[in-house]
């Protein structure tokens, strides 16, 4: 694997923002299908020693993933998104919220914008998440968002490594 590939996870507290911007040694193709397909992305969302547990996923705009962060122990976080825009292979936009294993989101969630692009053999994924409410930003940041995210784009690196 590629160690000098770009990884950058800046907090905005002012803008109520998180951006990362990760590279991949990966085609592009192959990274978007591991962000939308949801055998692929149960394999990495979740950092170990926790699982990813999608119930369902229709990804297409008014679609919806419902999917739990599954504990050693067994216990289940649950969460939606909502995909609200989807271009093929350059960018997809979601709403995601925790939610309670009926499905009712706890709002505000945050607004999610994914950009992919590929130069080289180099895929980058560009993420810019907005919260409404400082207080959710901060909540999420506390609940340890940027190891655990780290962590899952990762074991993302190393699962696109096996793939390809």
């Amino acid at each position: 694997m590629n160690s000098n590939l770009l990884f950058d996870f800046t907090v905005n507290k002012e803008n109520k923002t998180v951006h990362v911007t990760r590279e991949f040694s990966a085609n592009l193709e192959l990274v978007w299908e591991a962000w939308t397909n949801p055998e692929l992305l149960d394999q990495w969302w979740a950092p170990k020693p926790w699982k990813s547990k999608t119930k369902y996923m229709d990804f297409k705009v008014g679609g919806r993933r419902f999917y739990a962060m599954v504990s050693p122990e067994g216990q289940e976080h649950w969460s939606v998104q909502d995909f609200t825009s989807i271009n093929s292979k350059t960018n997809f936009k979601m709403m995601t919220a925790f939610a309670d294993k009926d499905e009712n989101p706890d709002l505000p969630g945050s607004d999610w914008d994914l950009d992919f692009s590929e130069q080289n053999g180099i895929t980058e994924v560009s993420i810019t998440i907005h919260n409404d409410s400082l207080e959710r930003m901060e909540k999420m940041i506390e609940m340890g968002f940027k190891e655990g995210f780290t962590a899952g784009l990762n074991q993302l690196d190393e699962l696109l490594h096996t793939l390809s």
